[in-house]
């Protein structure tokens, strides 16, 4: 993004914030303006009460008394009003803010469930991570003290300015030509300090993700002996965010003392200027005109230098959120990009509905209670009427062309069909298009030509929820949540009971290791199942699969984690499993797969070889080789 729509993002912000709450905003912005009341009044009571003290000296205290207590009075009143509406006001914000941040991760984290799979194969996860902390932390400070302290200097610094020019036009333009350089420095320091701080969010978000990758792969880094090099990789990018931070801090800290010094120069500067004024009997100018019988007073130079010390502070205080606004710019920017990502496109209105057939066989929907099928709800919309078809899990392609990258085309006009109850596997070299295949059916990904036809239904026409409810995956790389063993294996069907789930647990052959462990079902685990071996974890994978009961299996190299005899075990208690079902079988043993209906034998995102296992072998092909090992050298 440009630096001008940052700033425009940074705005969006502080709307949606009003927008999330308005009516407490609207009160926190008037106590804002009446906090201000104090150093506002301040100056004005101070040159109201010295004056009347030059009076009281030459005309005796007793005349201006009454209106000596009555301007203490009003200031003691002023400054009572200000705490309060302070107090108000930064209770609010504080307590505001951090709703709106629970509001935008709910909302960040939502969105994110919409996203497409293409958007998470782009950015890396421990950069999305950053978004959700690093970056909302920089909007929680903005909100809750940079906003308010930005509105705060901006009435002081107004009202300040036009009481100066009240009082005294010359002193006034002595202090903005300080505030002139005062804003110079502030540019310049300022200017460098913020552009490393929001450089130093950008950094501190790559780290993470560094960082998260390499936890990922610690084995990996462990089995290879890649210590070092993973330490002079992570030592690049921690360099680079020691070189911004310090750039930023130095700036940063090198800027209030300037300031500060700049401040009481000026005050120093005014003090001189006023009493060469005083003796030598200058005549006010101020806003109401030349005023040839008055000159400036002890009580117009007194009234000045606090409003002069005032006015440098509130520059002083706006320089100081110079940093943490740009670091909320980048933080900001970041959040509103994710946010703005355009969510998975689904024009799809088959859906997926409980049914019955009743007297006259036909399909009709049904409560849970009355079902016995699964069926397809189309509605058309040329007449209004309403069809239903069964689920069975016929799943076909034609003519599929498909690529990751719109020039980069992976599939090549692949064509097949698999009945309801078949198996149909799917061999070939790594790359070769196998769980793209997989991928389609699923509708992680949009095909670029052909069609993808489920049920005698085109997909593309079948909601993705409803689609992906019907399919049951095993992937190859595990995935398991913190939370019970119970709670992992229902994860497959939300509604399925506990009878349910020990059943599919058996089906799994991940019964008798479930029942070993200290708390059985109720067993808690967490870090992706990392006190579970490998092929345990695989093992729930597959029982989470067999309890959804989906018409149609994907098994993506589902038992490549589990050894050779666990493996024919757990085949034989998925063949009640895969009873009736449709299965799409990806299997680096090709022993596993003889008894498929239909072998895909995938080469270069081409189908170059199908049959069962006997008529490939018969063929002695591509797969005939890949069976027997007999490649011929080049």
């Amino acid at each position: 993004m440009k630096n001008v729509k940052k700033k425009h993002v940074l705005l969006r912000c502080i709307k949606d914030f009003y927008k999330s709450h308005p009516i407490a905003l609207t009160i926190a912005v008037i106590c804002v303006f009446l906090s201000s009341l104090g150093p506002i009044c301040a100056p004005l009571m101070l040159q109201n009460i010295v004056g009347l003290i030059e009076d009281g000296v030459r005309n005796g205290f007793d005349s201006i008394s009454s209106q000596y207590y009555q301007s203490m009075t009003t200031l003691i009143c002023a400054y009572i009003v200000a705490i309060g509406a302070g107090f108000t006001y930064s209770q609010i914000t504080a307590n505001y803010a951090q709703k709106y941040m629970h509001e935008l991760r709910c909302r960040l984290f939502d969105h994110m469930q919409d996203l497409p799979i293409s958007y998470f194969d782009r950015h890396d996860k421990g950069e999305i991570m950053s978004t959700f902390t690093n970056d909302i932390d920089t909007i929680r400070q903005l909100l809750s003290q940079s906003l308010s302290t930005m509105l705060i200097c901006s009435v002081t610094f107004i009202s300040v300015l036009v009481i100066m020019l009240y009082s005294s036009i010359i002193l006034s333009i002595v202090v903005l030509i300080g505030a002139a350089v005062m804003i110079v420095v502030v540019k310049t320091v300022g200017g460098r300090s913020a552009r490393n701080f929001r450089a130093q969010q950008e950094v501190l978000a790559k780290q993470e993700g560094f960082v998260e990758e390499m936890m990922n792969g610690l084995k990996v880094i462990k089995s290879f002996t890649h210590e070092e090099e993973s330490v002079e990789n992570f030592t690049v990018i921690a360099d680079k965010l020691c070189e911004v931070s310090t750039n930023a801090n130095k700036y940063a800290n090198i800027l209030m003392p300037i300031l500060g010094n700049i401040g009481n120069f000026l005050y120093v500067l005014v003090a001189f200027c006023g009493a060469l004024l005083f003796i030598y009997d200058v005549p006010v100018l101020d806003l109401t005109g030349l005023h040839t019988d008055q000159t400036i007073t002890i009580a117009v130079i007194v009234s000045f230098l606090p409003m002069v010390r005032q006015f440098t502070n509130n520059v002083a205080e706006v320089a100081n959120q110079v940093n943490p606004i740009a670091m909320a710019i980048g933080g900001t920017s970041r959040v509103y990009e994710l946010l703005d990502q355009e969510k998975e496109v689904d024009n799809g209105y088959v859906t997926l509905v409980m049914g019955k057939y009743d007297r006259d066989g036909n399909i009709v929907e049904c409560s849970r209670k009355e079902h016995t099928l699964w069926a397809w709800k189309h509605p058309h919309t040329a007449d209004g009427s309403i069809t239903y078809t069964l689920l069975q899990g016929d799943i076909r392609m034609f003519n599929v062309d498909f690529g990751y990258v719109e020039d980069k085309i992976v599939l090549h006009d692949v064509s097949l069909y698999a009945k309801p109850g078949q198996k149909i596997a799917f061999v070939g070299a790594t790359g070769a298009g196998k769980t793209t295949i997989t991928n389609l059916i699923n509708r992680f990904y949009d095909i670029a030509d052909g069609k993808v036809r489920y049920d005698g239904i085109n997909i593309n026409k079948i909601k993705k929820k409803d689609l992906r409810r019907s399919l049951g995956m095993v992937l190859q790389d595990t995935n398991l949540f913190s939370g019970t063993i119970m709670d992992n294996i229902r994860y497959g069907r939300l509604d399925a009971t506990d009878e349910e789930c020990i059943e599919a647990a058996k089906l799994a052959n991940a019964h008798s290791f479930i029942e070993r462990l200290p708390q059985g079902y109720n067993t808690y685990i967490k870090g992706n199942g990392s006190s579970l071996s490998q092929g345990q974890a695989q093992l729930l994978s597959i029982a989470r699969a067999a309890v959804s009961q989906c018409p149609v299996l994907i098994l993506d190299e589902a038992t490549s984690s589990i050894d050779t005899r666990t493996e024919q075990i757990v085949l034989k208690g998925m063949e009640n499993l895969m009873e009736g079902k449709t299965v799409f079988l990806i299997a680096h043993r090709l022993s596993t797969i003889q008894d498929a209906e239909a072998i895909m034998v995938l080469d270069h995102g081409r189908i170059i070889e199908r049959g069962t296992h006997d008529q490939l072998i018969e063929m002695k092909g591509y797969y005939y080789q890949l069976y027997t090992g007999a490649f011929e050298l080049e």
